[in-house]
Parts: C-alpha cells; sequence; structure tokens
C-alpha cells in the first residue's frame, strides 16, 4: 500500500501540463535518436542534458525528459534493424536476426508492430519492478558499509563487459582510464593537487557533463567529418519501403505471447545486475528463445517470436537498470550512468536516501514513465512512416545540429571556455577510442564513480586501522566478490556462444551495399 500510494503522488507531480508535454517531446525525440544508426540511448541522453539545463528546467522535469528519451530511444533502435539490418545500438543487434528477415518477405509493417507491443510490455512491466523493487532494495542498503559499497562499485565495474563484451581487456583499460580520470583534482584528504600539472582550472577535477558529452555527443560529430562526402544508406535503401500489412494476426499475437513475458522477466533481471544492462537481457532473451522453440530451424530466418523476444527483452533491462542507479547510486547500464552524472549535476545525491530526501523527484519520476510507455505505444506504430523517412535524412544536417547544442549547453552551464577546451578534447578521446573499439561505458563510470570509490576505500581502511582484511569481512562483501570475479571471468569463457561481433554503421551499411 505504501507504494501505491507514493506512486500516486508520484501521478500528481508528473501529471502536469509542463512534465507531459515534455515526456511527449522526449519520447518523440528518443524514437527519433533510436532510429538513426550510430547514436543509441547513451548519445541521445548525452546530446540532450546541455538542452535540459539550457531550458533552466527543475530536477523532475529534466528528468522526465531525458528519461522519455531514453524509453524512445530504446524504442526507435528497431526500426533500422528490421528495415535496414543496420542496428541503432548493440540492443537492438539480435533484433536483426529475424526483424530484418520478416521484412525482406513483406512483413516489415508487422514486425515493426510486434516489436512495439514487445517494447510497451517489457518497459511497461519494468516499471512495475523498479516501483516495487526500488524501496525494497534501499532497505537493504542499510546493511552496506564502506567495504560492502567499496566491493558492489568493483562489481559494477567487473560486469561492465558483460557477455556482449567483445573484449574485457579493453573494458578494464577503459575503466581504469575512468578512474585515473577522476583522480584528477585536489585530493580530498591530504590538500594536494594531483594530475592537475599546474592548471588551476583542474583544482576541481573534470566536470563530469563536460566528459559525457565529449566523449559521446562530440565524438560523433568527429566520426562525421571523418567520414565525410558518405552517405549514410546505400541507395537501395533510399527507396520507398513496402511495409505489407501493419497489424499482425491473432495466431502470431498468440505466438510471441509466452516469448515476451518469459523475455520480460528475463530482461529485467539482467537489468537489474549493476553494468550489465540491455544489451545483455536482449542477449539473454533471445537465447533463451531460441532453446526452447526453435525445434524447426525458424530463429533467423523471419520468425516473429525472434523479433519479440530481444525486444521485450532490452526494453526490460532498461528499466530494471534504474532500480540500481536509485536504490543504490550505481549505474546498471551505460545511459543510466549519463542519468546519474545529471542527477549528480542537479545536487541529488542517488542511493539509499532519495526516496526520503527527494520522494516528489523519484515518485514523479517513476510515474512519468509509465505515462512515457503509453505515449510510446500511442506514438509508435501510426507514425512508424514518420520515423522510418528520419533514417533518410542526411548525417551532415544532424551533425551541425549535435556540435551547436553540445557547445551552447556547457558553455550555458558553466560559463567557462576552458570547460569547451576540455569537452574537445574529450570528444577527441572519444573518437580515438571508438576507433580501437574501446567501449565509452567503463570511461563515463570510472569518472562518475571513481571519487566515491576511493572515499569509500580509505574509509574503510581507516575504520579498520589499514587492515586489508576488513574489505572482505562480512557475507555481503565475500558474495559481492565473489560475483565480481564471476561476472568478470565467465563472459571470456561463454561470449562467443552470445555476442555478435559489431561494425562500425558505415561498414555495415557498406556490406549490405555489397550484398554480404
Amino acid at each position: 500500500m505504501d507504494t501505491l500510494s507514493s506512486l500516486a503522488d508520484g501521478f500528481a507531480v508528473a501529471l502536469t501540463w509542463q512534465n507531459l508535454a515534455l515526456a511527449l517531446i522526449g519520447c518523440f525525440l528518443g524514437t527519433i535518436i533510436g532510429a538513426l544508426p550510430g547514436l543509441g540511448p547513451s548519445n541521445g541522453v548525452a546530446i540532450l542534458i546541455p538542452l535540459a539545463f539550457t531550458l533552466g528546467l527543475p530536477a523532475t522535469p529534466a528528468l522526465i525528459l531525458l528519461t522519455s528519451v531514453y524509453y524512445g530511444a530504446m524504442y526507435g533502435g528497431r526500426i533500422s534493424s528490421i528495415l535496414l539490418n543496420i542496428p541503432g545500438d548493440e540492443p537492438a543487434v539480435m533484433t536483426t536476426l529475424d526483424g530484418y528477415p520478416m521484412a525482406l518477405k513483406g512483413q516489415a509493417g508487422v514486425a515493426l508492430t510486434i516489436s512495439g507491443i514487445a517494447s510497451f510490455v517489457g518497459s511497461f512491466a519494468a516499471t512495475w519492478g523498479l516501483a516495487i523493487l526500488a524501496p525494497q532494495l534501499v532497505k537493504m542498503a542499510l546493511l552496506f558499509g564502506p567495504a560492502e559499497y567499496f566491493a558492489l562499485y568493483v562489481l559494477a565495474f567487473a560486469t561492465l563487459g558483460g557477455i556482449a563484451s567483445r573484449n574485457q581487456a579493453k573494458a578494464a583499460f577503459a575503466a581504469a582510464l575512468g578512474l585515473g580520470i577522476a583522480m584528477i583534482g585536489v585530493d580530498g584528504q591530504t590538500g594536494v593537487p594531483r594530475l592537475t600539472f599546474g592548471e588551476v582550472h583542474l583544482y576541481d577535477g573534470i566536470d563530469f557533463l563536460v566528459a559525457i558529452v565529449g566523449l559521446f555527443a562530440l565524438s560523433e560529430v568527429f566520426i562525421f567529418i571523418e567520414n565525410r562526402g558518405k552517405d549514410d544508406l546505400p541507395e537501395h535503401h533510399k527507396s520507398k519501403v513496402d511495409f505489407g500489412p501493419l497489424l499482425p494476426s491473432l495466431s502470431v499475437l498468440r505466438l510471441t505471447a509466452w516469448p515476451i513475458v518469459r523475455s520480460t522477466v528475463v530482461g529485467f533481471l539482467a537489468g537489474v545486475l549493476p553494468g550489465a544492462g540491455a544489451s545483455l537481457g536482449s542477449f539473454f532473451a533471445y537465447g533463451l528463445e531460441k532453446t526452447i522453440n526453435d525445434k524447426d530451424k525458424t530463429f533467423g530466418a523471419g520468425d516473429p517470436r525472434g523479433v519479440a523476444a530481444p525486444e521485450a527483452g532490452n526494453n526490460a533491462a532498461a528499466g530494471g537498470a534504474l532500480v540500481p542507479m536509485l536504490a543504490l547510486g550505481v549505474p546498471g547500464s551505460g545511459t543510466t550512468a549519463v542519468l546519474l552524472a545529471m542527477l549528480l549535476a542537479l545536487n541529488i545525491t542517488p542511493g539509499p536516501l532519495l526516496f526520503t530526501n527527494n520522494p516528489d523527484v523519484v515518485w514523479g519520476l517513476i510515474a512519468a514513465l509509465f505515462i512515457s510507455n503509453i505515449m510510446l505505444l500511442l506514438l509508435n506504430i501510426p507514425m512508424v512512416g514518420l520515423f522510418v523517412r528520419v533514417l533518410l535524412i542526411p548525417t551532415k544536417y544532424l551533425m551541425p545540429a549535435v556540435a551547436m547544442i553540445s557547445f551552447v549547453g556547457i558553455y550555458g552551464i558553466s560559463g567557462s571556455t576552458f570547460d569547451l577546451l576540455v569537452m574537445i578534447i574529450f570528444g577527441v578521446l572519444g573518437w580515438v577510442l571508438r576507433k580501437l573499439n574501446v567501449p565509452l561505458v567503463p570511461v563515463i563510470m570510472g569518472v562518475l564513480l571513481g571519487n566515491q570509490m576511493e572515499v569509500n576505500l580509505r574509509r574503510a581502511m581507516t575504520i579498520s586501522d589499514g587492515e586489508w582484511s576488513t574489505l572482505f569481512a562480512s557475507p555481503l562483501s565475500i558474495a559481492l566478490w565473489a560475483l565480481a570475479i564471476a561476472g568478470f571471468l565467465l563472459p571470456i569463457a561463454v561470449s562467443r556462444f552470445f555476442r555478435k561481433p559489431a561494425m562500425p554503421r558505415n561498414v555495415v551499411a557498406d556490406e549490405i551495399a555489397a550484398g554480404d
């Protein structure tokens, strides 16, 4: 009853004209961002953070806008996956396996509708899971001391790659780089400057918003500059798409009903794991359904269940990833790491006290997620033709807008030209890392969690008078360390059974054009 009462208070916060308008705008923009190959929810939220600050939005409306973009981008990722065989982001990779074959058979409309329904069910159920599970996790968080929090942060870093990781060594390098960046500034305990190289502007450390916008948004601009003059899509994809029937038959709906339910549960559990995120939910959901239902070897040849499962899984994981972020302050995915930065920038600290100190923010956000899910269902099916046409907009018109929003937004936040230079440096760093196929999310999580990780480690050492065994003294910390070790080593052994090699979007397009 407490949950329902708090949720009712949240709807009282969310059901204002301003918040409803922001949710609608966020859903619309998020779907477009998700449909554009290569952007994805992390980039979309990072691009719009400066815009939220430029508009001067308070905490709750700003979070409603960005989480609506998050959910919308998860919905939108299926459009280019099904119609073009180009995943909008990594969680949408599995949707291409059966979605594109359905489109080739003249069932693009059915595939898009099934994916929309599966996305709605996954997101809606995950939002209920968030409302029920997060307050319970807050009660468990009271058992956490400094040693347990340090182990929890190690778990988040260890599971960053998950089974979808292509290279655990590169993920570990990226996490170490992020932690090194977090060390820049004045040591809070000794007052000694670290890694500042005599530059007084670095005494306060690196602003994580500057780092995020540079790594995600500006690096995308640099990649566009590198590939200038090249078309994003092959010529034969620029013609009118034949959707076929839009509504699936009752037999198809019955066929996909249980896969959607199973994948929702699997996806939500994968999302709750710190660092796992939507990719793991999508991979596990598809793998489970293929194991259960692929007796006739129809998966990979246009089976509707192969579309419903990963879409329900990745959207449920998107909601599940919000649970550890809100309850423990540990991001469950790359996009929630960006949202965590937004909360910190608004002087709101996620964790056990969030539900007590800022109930209007957290419950207003959860209520807005329910509203956004309904908006997305109503937007996505009838307006799919409009979203498809967005795919035909040349990138040369989109990237200048991304650059403008990034520079104006960051300057509006800090008023410092030095921060603009730092953002450019991080943009170049992001471009280099992406060229080397080094994941960006561990860098961001290192920047975000590095200081808290150091503080909890030092606090545990102070309490124990320098005794390192305190980090493994409680059953809870031992369990977290065991999960961290298993989470890092297990993907090395089994990743080849789940992962699909990723390629830059221009390479994907070139291979499709060549008929591969």
